[in-house]
């Protein structure tokens, strides 16, 4: 979960838009099921970011990242 000290920026390559959106996932091959990992997503990315990890199986959820938790990252 980004801190107020932490800027949330897109994890696209090369961008650095504000991340907006959480794209939550877990590769049940390498994580535990608790475990959640989370790429941060401008508008323009959300999309292009969560489609890569639904594809492979991963993607758990995408929420807005005022909805982060400590169980997040």
């Amino acid at each position: 979960m980004p801190s107020a000290a932490e800027p949330s920026v897109c994890s696209a390559k090369g961008c650095r838009r504000p991340g907006l959106h959480a794209v939550v996932w877990r590769n049940p091959k390498l994580h535990t099921p608790e475990r959640r990992k989370v790429w941060l997503a401008c508008d323009d990315h959300q999309g292009s970011l969560s489609d890569f990890v639904a594809k492979r199986g991963f993607l758990i959820e995408v929420i807005p990242v005022d909805r982060l938790t400590d169980a997040d990252g």
